[in-house]
C-alpha cells in the first residue's frame, strides 16, 4: 500500500486506515452504515466499536497540525472565558482556554471548521490558536465554565454538610475543642474547617493557600498534581491565615518571617496531623498544610505496587539479620512510605526497632521513634551514634544526607544491625556512587550493603472513566514492544472523580539491585555508575523502565504518565 503524505488532509476513513487504526474491512462496513444512516463517518466508527472518539480527535489534530488536549479545569482561565459570549460559544461549540498577549487559545472538536475560527477571530479581535478536544468533554466544560465557578463559603459548607472537625490541643481543658460547633456565626472559622475537611476527603497530600492582588486561591495536591478547589476575595485571606496560626499555636502578629507548626484534628472519626508552613510573599503569606493521614498514608508492602518477584526479593532483604538497605529516588516518590511498609511488616515485641526521622510523619506502636532537631544540635548522625548504644535490632534512618551519617550507618550495618535508609538519587546504581563520593570505601560498601531499591510514583488510570484504545505505532515504538494485532491499552477520559485528569491514585514503580558476590567484586574493582548500571541490566532483573512499561501494558497507567514521572536515562 502506498503511504500518503499525512501532512495533507485525507478523508477521515483513509487517514485512519493509513495509520493502522482501522482495517479496510472496518472502513468499508462503516461507510456502508454511514450511507444508510446519514450520520458522520467518525460517529459511525465509534458506534460500531472500531475506534474511540479520542482516536478521531487525535487524527484530526494531526491532520491540521494542532495540539490535542484533554480538557480539565486547570487548563481554563476563568477570567478569560467571558471573552466569548455564552450563546455564541454554545452555538459554535468552542471554549476559550487562555490568552497570551494577543493570541487566544480556543478548544474546538472539529478544527476543519475554518469559518467558525474566522468568526471567533473577528468577535474577539485576537489571533486564534485552536486546540482539538473531544466534543463530549467540550460541551461538559462549556456548561461548567460559564457558571460562577468561584466557590463561596456557603458552597464549601454545603458540599461537606454533615462532616465535623475537632481540633486536638493539649493546652485546652478536656483535650478537645469542637470547632465545628464554634463555627456558628464565624465565616472564617467555617471556611478554614471546610478547607481542611476538603483536603482530607480528597486524600490530598498538601493544601495550599496562595494570595494574589485581588483574590486568593486554594489548591490541593492529589496524586502529585495540584488542582484549584477554591477562589475567594483577598479580604478573607489574612483572617483565615490567622485562624490557622491560632490552631497551630503560632504568633499571629508575625507576618514577616516564615513559621512552622503542627495542627492535630479529628475528622471523620480519625486523627489527622497537619504540618503548617507559612512563607511571606509580595502579596501576602502563602501557607501550605501537609496532610499526614495515618489511615490513608500507611500502606502494607502488598499495597505499594511491587511486582511479585521484586516484592519477594525485597522481603528477603528486610529479613536479613544485618546489612544496609537503601531506598532511592527523587523527592516525593514515596521512599518513606516504602520504608514504613517494611517497618510495619518487621514490627514485633521480639525486635527493638529505632527510627530517626525529620519529621516523624506517622507513629507506630512499640517502635522507638526519634525526631531530628538541628537547632539544638540533634542531627541524624548524633542520634544514630547514640541509638547504637540502645541495643537496636533494626535502625531506620530517614535520610542519609552527609558523610558522617553515611559512615555511622555503614559501621552499624557491619556490626550486626539491619539499617534501612533513603537517598536522593536517580536510580539504584547511582546511590552506590554517591556513597563512595561521600567518602565510604568501596570495600566497606561491598561488606555492608545488601540491596538498593530504586523507585518512582506513577498515577494510576481512573477506574471510573477509563476506556480501552488501540495504541498507535509511535506509542508502541516508545514502549519498545512489537506491534500486536489485538493489543489494547487503557487511559482515562476525565471525570468528576479524578478532577478531569483521567488519573486517580498512584502506584510505585520499583527496581531492586541485589548485592550478590559478582556485584561485590565489581564494587571493589570498578565502582563507577556506568559499569554498575551495565551489570544491573545484564543481571536480568527488572529496571524502572521495564517495570513502568509492564504497568502500561497491564492497563494500570499510561505511556504519558510513565514518560513524565518514571523514565530515566
Amino acid at each position: 500500500m502506498i503511504k500518503r503524505d499525512l501532512s495533507k488532509k485525507a478523508p477521515l476513513g483513509e487517514a485512519l486506515v493509513e495509520r493502522g487504526m482501522i482495517t479496510l474491512e472496518q472502513r468499508a462496513a462503516a461507510l456502508q452504515q454511514h450511507q444508510q444512516s446519514g450520520r458522520r463517518l467518525g460517529e459511525t466508527l465509534v458506534e460500531m466499536g472500531f475506534i474511540t472518539e479520542e482516536d478521531i480527535g487525535r487524527v484530526l489534530a494531526d491532520q491540521t497540525g494542532n495540539p490535542f488536549v484533554q480538557l480539565r479545569k486547570g487548563l481554563i482561565d476563568p477570567h478569560i472565558v467571558q471573552i466569548i459570549p455564552r450563546d455564541k460559544a454554545e452555538r459554535y461549540e468552542v471554549l476559550p482556554l487562555f490568552k497570551v498577549r494577543d493570541t487566544l487559545t480556543v478548544a474546538i472538536s472539529d478544527p476543519h471548521r475554518v469559518n467558525v475560527l474566522d468568526v471567533i477571530r473577528k468577535l474577539t479581535d485576537c489571533e486564534i490558536q485552536p486546540v482539538v478536544a473531544l466534543r463530549e468533554d467540550l460541551l461538559r466544560m462549556l456548561a461548567e465554565s460559564y457558571e460562577n465557578t468561584a466557590a463561596t463559603i456557603e458552597d464549601l459548607v454545603s458540599d461537606l454538610e454533615g462532616d465535623d472537625l475537632e481540633l486536638i490541643s493539649g493546652e485546652l481543658p478536656g483535650g478537645f475543642e469542637d470547632i465545628a460547633e464554634m463555627a456558628g456565626e464565624s465565616p472564617i472559622v467555617n471556611l478554614v474547617n471546610q478547607v481542611i475537611l476538603r483536603a482530607i476527603k480528597e486524600h490530598a497530600s498538601d493544601s495550599h493557600s496562595e494570595p494574589e492582588r485581588q483574590f486568593f486561591r486554594g489548591r490541593v495536591r492529589i496524586d502529585g498534581v495540584r488542582y484549584e478547589v477554591m477562589h475567594q476575595r483577598i479580604e478573607m485571606h489574612a483572617p483565615a491565615i490567622s485562624r490557622l496560626k491560632i490552631m497551630a499555636n503560632l504568633d499571629i502578629a508575625e507576618r514577616r518571617l516564615p513559621q512552622d507548626g503542627r495542627i492535630q484534628v479529628v475528622a471523620q472519626g480519625r486523627t489527622v496531623d497537619l504540618r503548617f508552613s507559612s512563607m511571606p510573599s509580595v502579596t501576602g503569606e502563602k501557607v501550605v498544610l501537609r496532610v499526614l493521614d495515618k489511615e490513608s498514608g500507611l500502606l502494607s508492602l502488598d499495597q505499594l505496587g511491587f511486582a511479585p518477584e521484586t516484592l519477594s526479593a525485597f522481603r528477603t532483604l528486610l529479613h536479613s539479620p544485618h546489612g544496609l538497605v537503601l531506598v532511592t529516588g527523587p523527592t516525593g516518590c514515596g521512599k518513606t512510605t516504602t520504608l514504613y511498609g517494611g517497618i510495619s511488616e518487621l514490627n514485633s515485641l521480639e525486635k527493638n526497632i529505632v527510627t530517626i526521622e525529620d519529621p516523624v510523619e506517622y507513629q507506630f506502636e512499640i517502635v522507638n521513634q526519634n525526631q531530628v532537631r538541628d537547632e539544638i544540635g540533634l542531627s541524624f548522625a548524633k542520634i544514630l551514634k547514640h541509638t547504637l548504644r540502645q541495643d537496636p535490632d533494626i535502625v531506620m534512618v530517614g535520610e542519609i544526607r552527609d558523610a558522617e551519617t553515611a559512615k555511622i550507618a555503614v559501621q552499624a550495618a557491619l556490626t550486626g544491625h539491619l539499617v534501612l535508609s533513603t537517598m536522593h538519587t536517580n536510580d539504584a546504581p547511582s546511590s552506590i556512587t554517591r556513597l563512595i563520593e561521600m567518602g565510604i570505601e568501596p570495600y566497606l560498601l561491598a561488606s555492608s550493603l545488601i540491596g538498593v531499591v530504586g523507585q518512582r510514583l506513577a498515577r494510576t488510570t481512573c477506574t471510573s472513566c477509563s476506556t480501552l484504545y488501540h495504541p498507535s505505532q509511535a506509542e508502541l515504538d516508545a514502549l519498545g514492544v512489537p506491534k500486536r494485532k489485538n493489543l489494547q491499552l487503557r487511559r482515562g477520559k476525565g471525570c468528576a472523580e479524578c478532577f478531569d485528569s483521567g488519573y486517580r491514585g498512584r502506584l510505585g514503580i520499583y527496581e531492586l539491585l541485589n548485592v550478590d558476590p559478582a556485584f561485590q567484586a565489581l564494587l571493589l574493582h570498578e565502582p563507577g555508575t556506568v559499569r554498575l548500571r551495565e551489570h544491573h541490566l545484564k543481571s536480568g532483573t527488572s529496571t524502572l523502565r521495564s517495570e513502568a512499561i509492564q504497568r502500561v501494558l497491564e492497563g494500570k497507567t499510561t505511556l504519558e504518565e510513565v514518560t513524565r514521572s518514571v523514565f530515566v536515562d
